[in-house]
């Protein structure tokens, strides 16, 4: 099954927010940035009640001002940045090893009320194992952010 969510609007944040809500067993994000607290909080939610999550993202954009990265890594989420001069630019996500999510959506705020994105939920687990193997390899390249805390 493919379903695709378009922004502005709450459509792609709702989409997000439900996958997170509705994961069962594990969640791995790699995401450019995490900004808006909705999405942060639904993770904590899923952390705390026992789902594994991991989380990789740029190390460009982990100290912005706004970033949820250090919120979620002191809620003991493992997290990961990538130390590259480029960009990890990647927005992706894998539920439960069988449903990915991708696009352009960044996790802010200004992605829901204002940019022009998408996000396409594709529930497909040949899909979801090239995600897989794409997210293992730039974990095992990346840094804990512990060691840049």
């Amino acid at each position: 099954m493919i379903e695709a969510y378009f922004s502005p609007g709450p459509n792609c944040l709702n989409h997000i927010l439900d996958l997170i809500r509705k994961a069962s067993t594990n969640i791995d994000i790699c995401v450019f940035t995490i900004s808006d607290d909705r999405i942060r909080n639904v993770l904590v939610d899923a952390w705390n009640r026992g789902l594994e999550i991991r989380i990789l993202t740029d190390n460009f954009k982990v100290y912005d001002e706004g970033s949820d990265i250090e919120f979620l890594f002191d809620n003991g989420i493992p997290v990961k940045v990538d130390n590259t001069e480029n960009h990890m630019h990647h927005k992706f996500m894998i539920v439960d090893d069988e449903i990915v999510l991708t696009g352009s959506y960044n996790w802010t705020r200004s992605a829901e009320k204002y940019n022009q994105e998408n996000v396409v939920s594709i529930r497909n687990v040949t899909a979801a194992k090239q995600f897989i193997s794409e997210f293992e390899h730039l974990w095992d390249s990346c840094p804990d952010f512990s060691l840049n805390h």
